[in-house]
């Protein structure tokens, strides 16, 4: 067997097809892997505790000859000591992950979650815990999670005030993570990449929210809350802050969730102005998997026709962001929150709805869990397999009722002043 020289590596003979090892003769299990592509690479081939372990070194020129036989004996003194090489590199690697990296390998599994489940797990990791984007997973502490919880509890994302929601719906949603970079790593003695995990400290520090059902505008300030939107409304910071008011709005009169309507496009809004029943707008995957087209009040109707589109950008409520639309109206809900006197999410809006749905307007649960894309509890086999539950415009008379409350709760509080949104 030729000895490998530098000499030997650049002016070996390439083979007519595949690949050829040639062997050294002074280092057992040392070798130079040629293919007929003219690839040159070193290897070292030997035993870890019984089973054949093949490393690969790195490609010539990249690696010298004297580089190569000098980490291949390394990594063959290894695989007597029972170590495989291989297994160490990958543990190395898997320990130096970061949680970036750890998110998007989350995210893109095929079919796994929706477009709006991506883009809440982005959107809390991304801003919840952006100092820790770049870092390895690993080395994020029980302490630090402990830090970041009690700041986003007590002082909210820009210290403007309280977000126990989101200090906890993040850390979930970290907690997530941690545990699917666990399972698809392990260290190099085989362990998981995490024996626990860090963020299960918060178990007896959860934030608390409060009952979640008194978390609605109160009747009595529904009609302020409906004006000073409306005054926002009047005078926009920018196009921005415009679409964000309006959303939550559309939120309000529709009871959507807020990626539902931040998320709507333009080719899934139907407006007949012949027939007001025959207005909708069309949710092809909301959360419960079921495809429906709900049917639009007169209210909402009149403020997606004052919307201006914007050329090349098909969302209802378009934004500069790098997703096109509105990701979060956190100024009129900080609006909201300041007339109501309590802290409110968009998703109180949706409870709000459902409130004004059942007991302002005596809508009955069965219609009032349809309007809201909920799977009614009452759906037997009637319901189930006779009535159609994907167009549902017979809904519009209570979806109209809704709307006339919202209106008519607005012109009680502000009188003649107020601005009704009429086409």
């Amino acid at each position: 067997m030729p000895k490998l020289t530098k000499t030997f590596v650049e002016g070996v003979e390439l083979p007519a097809s595949g690949y050829k090892i040639h062997w050294d003769d002074r280092v057992p299990g040392y070798g130079l892997k040629v293919t007929a592509t003219g690839v040159r690479s070193f290897i070292a081939q030997g035993r870890a505790k019984g089973k054949v372990v093949i490393v690969t070194i790195g490609r010539f020129p990249l690696y010298t000859e004297d580089q190569a036989r000098k980490r291949a004996q390394v990594a063959l003194q290894q695989m007597r000591d029972g170590i495989n090489p291989n297994a160490e590199k990958k543990a190395e690697a898997a320990e130096q992950v970061s949680l970036r990296t750890v998110m998007e390998e989350y995210l893109n599994r095929p079919g796994k979650l929706k477009p709006s489940s991506k883009a809440e797990v982005r959107r809390h990791i991304e801003l919840v815990c952006a100092a820790w984007l770049d870092k390895p997973i690993v080395n994020i502490t029980e302490d630090d999670i402990r830090k970041r919880h009690r700041e986003m509890a007590t002082k909210g994302l820009r210290g403007k005030g309280p977000a126990p929601g989101q200090a906890n719906l993040s850390m979930t949603t970290l907690r997530a993570l941690i545990n699917f970079a666990s399972r698809q790593r392990r260290r190099a003695d085989g362990s998981p990449l995490f024996l626990y995990n860090p963020v299960d400290v918060l178990k007896d520090h959860w934030a608390k929210l409060g009952t979640r059902t008194q978390r609605y505008i109160d009747r009595r300030n529904i009609g302020a809350v409906w004006n000073a939107l409306h005054e926002a409304r009047a005078n926009p910071k920018n196009t921005d802050a415009l679409a964000g008011i309006d959303l939550t709005l559309f939120l309000l009169l529709t009871g959507a969730r807020r990626n539902e309507g931040a998320m709507l496009t333009w080719d899934r809004v139907h407006i007949d102005d012949a027939d007001p029943a025959n207005c909708w707008w069309h949710l092809p995957d909301p959360k419960n998997g079921r495809e429906v087209f709900l049917p639009l009040n007169t209210q909402a109707v009149a403020l997606l026709k004052q919307r201006e589109r914007v050329a090349g950008n098909p969302h209802v409520f378009p934004s500069r962001s790098k997703a096109g639309h509105v990701l979060d109206p956190r100024a009129p809900m900080e609006l909201v929150s300041e007339v109501c006197g309590k802290t409110l999410s968009c998703h109180d809006l949706r409870r709000t709805y459902t409130n004004i749905s059942m007991r302002e307007c005596l809508i009955e649960k069965f219609r009032t869990d349809l309007l809201t894309c909920h799977v009614p509890a009452q759906a037997d086999v009637t319901a189930r397999n006779y009535l159609d539950l994907t167009r549902l415009d017979w809904l519009y008379p209570e979806c109209q009722l809704i709307g006339d409350y919202i209106e008519q709760q607005g012109l009680i509080a502000a009188g003649a002043n107020v601005v009704a949104l009429r086409a």
